[in-house]
């Protein structure tokens, strides 16, 4: 996007059922919609979520004839070496060849981490340009960026995620490489339980001035979602004539939700006006 190599966003949280990969998802296609070459990288081989959405999506796009752009796939294999250390490098190997590959062949790279604190996906979010952790608004996935006072509410100190991810940072201005843009978004916001939505940004306000992070509006819990992912489409590619799905007003809001999360990123060379 800047002429200098791919941007990179990495969407992490050690934590299972955040979202990481519907955000992931949505976020590459909007791209890739918009013109931007983009390539997506799986470090879960595990589960291969994105992946297996992305190889859904070209199976539909051949099946239906459908006109939808579908970004480059590409997953980290797991290594079947005995020792830990040496699987753990060869996945790093595996990793940077591929990173090194598609950073100069595309606008921006999106990197799916796996739910757990493992070596690969350490090394993911330190390639990161800029780091999304989607979380649930709940004090629960909240235990994942800072130990929190259950009375007072008051900041305790931050999680060993949170200084990871500050480690991240130093290591890219001691690279002498443009700061790292972390962004927290909020997922799964109840529309009824506004005092839990008060404190929970009250925190949040306080936590993001603490540890330097922003924070964008995630997505709501739909269904949607989960009845697109076998056709790998996304709210963006609604209406599809093909399924027979029409637009209503929850997919509307959906799709708003997905324009703000990208404009909340603040990517090079995307305009503040997201189709």
């Amino acid at each position: 996007m800047t002429g200098t190599g791919a941007h990179i966003i990495v969407f992490g949280n050690e934590k299972g059922g955040s979202g990481k990969t519907t955000a992931a998802m949505h976020i590459a296609v909007s791209l890739a919609r918009m013109g931007k070459r983009v390539a997506a990288i799986d470090l879960d081989s595990r589960q291969r979520s994105l992946t297996r959405q992305l190889e859904n999506r070209a199976a539909f796009k051949e099946r239906s004839g459908a006109d939808i752009a579908v970004p480059q796939s590409y997953v980290v294999a797991r290594s079947n070496l005995k020792s830990l250390d040496e699987g753990a490098a060869e996945e790093a190997r595996k990793f940077a060849d591929i990173l090194a590959e598609v950073e100069t062949q595309n606008d921006c790279v999106i990197i799916d981490t796996p739910g757990s604190d493992t070596q690969l996906s350490r090394i993911g979010h330190a390639a990161a340009d800029t780091l999304v952790t989607p979380m649930n608004d709940s004090f629960v996935d909240l235990d994942l960026l800072a130990r929190i006072d259950p009375q007072s509410l008051e900041i305790q100190q931050p999680s060993v995620y949170s200084d990871f991810v500050w480690d991240c940072r130093k290591k890219r201005l001691m690279a002498r490489k443009p700061a790292l843009d972390w962004i927290v978004m909020r997922n799964r916001i109840s529309s009824t339980d506004t005092r839990n939505k008060r404190r929970m940004s009250g925190v949040l306000d306080k936590l993001s001035e603490r540890i330097s992070f922003r924070v964008a509006p995630g997505f709501g819990e739909r269904i949607i979602f989960r009845e697109l992912f076998p056709h790998g489409l996304t709210m963006m590619d609604l209406p599809q004539k093909a399924l027979g799905i029409s637009l209503s007003m929850s997919h509307v809001a959906a799709r708003q939700e997905v324009r703000e999360l990208l404009q909340t990123l603040k990517l090079p060379g995307i305009g503040t006006k997201v189709g």
